[in-house]
């Protein structure tokens, strides 16, 4: 127990970093560790910016379908016949009783 107690002591104290040969080791091990560490909070907030920027495309997309079914059904109501023929009085025409006549030419040669 007493062993484990002084290894112990001498992590917490720190003079694995400073005292002997594998110094040079821990250090380089615990840069390696700190530059993993950089790049994974790095990747963690370019993921963030990526769902973010998603989420906003996402939203900007069903936006742009709501217009898009909005504007069509404008357009099938002004395409109406009923609404054409009301436009058309406005202006003063109406409806022929009559429905058009097709007119067929026949050429001889």
């Amino acid at each position: 127990m007493g062993k484990a107690t002084n290894e112990i002591k001498h992590i917490l104290r720190g003079k694995f970093l400073v005292e002997g040969k594998e110094a040079v080791k821990n250090w380089t091990f615990i840069g390696f560790l700190f530059v993993l560490g950089v790049i994974m909070i790095a990747s963690a907030h370019s993921v963030d910016r990526r769902v973010h920027q998603i989420a906003r495309l996402n939203d900007e997309v069903n936006e742009l379908k709501s217009q898009f079914v909005d504007i069509r059904s404008r357009l099938q109501k002004v395409r109406l016949e009923s609404t054409l023929l009301d436009q058309l009085e406005a202006r003063g025409l109406q409806q022929p009783e009559q429905p058009p006549q097709k007119i067929k030419a026949i050429i001889e040669e």
